[in-house]
């Protein structure tokens, strides 16, 4: 007679909660700004204040920076990161956004990091 173990698929919700604990937890160690945060079962959305935050993320983090449109003279600056890798090598994607008026000066190793 043999034993199989089953695995059930993680809810929606139980998701969003791993996520969720998983960014708190690196929140624990790492000094990042994060004053908004939402969890989904995809990403975790921080919003941050401004373009000194997100360069700090950066710093820390690293990953690319996407721009995009928000209209009315905003664009949209957002990194694409990640934690670090759990114990059973996971991750969770981060997605650090903070809104700038167009035209702003950016320094320019946040400016490096923008996807061609």
């Amino acid at each position: 007679m043999t034993t199989e173990t089953t695995f059930h698929p993680i809810s929606e919700y139980g998701l969003i909660s791993d996520n969720r604990v998983a960014v708190e937890a690196m929140l624990d160690y790492l000094p990042l700004p994060a004053p908004t945060m939402i969890s989904r079962a995809d990403a975790v959305f921080v919003t941050v204040a401004d373009l000194d935050d997100l360069g700090v993320w950066l710093q820390e983090r690293g990953g690319t920076i996407h721009i995009s449109s928000a209209a009315d003279g905003l664009e949209l600056w957002t990194l694409l990161t990640s934690t670090p890798p759990r114990a059973d090598g996971s991750s969770v994607l981060v997605r650090v956004s903070v809104p700038v008026p167009m035209g702003e000066s950016v320094m320019d190793f946040i400016r490096a990091a923008v996807a061609a």
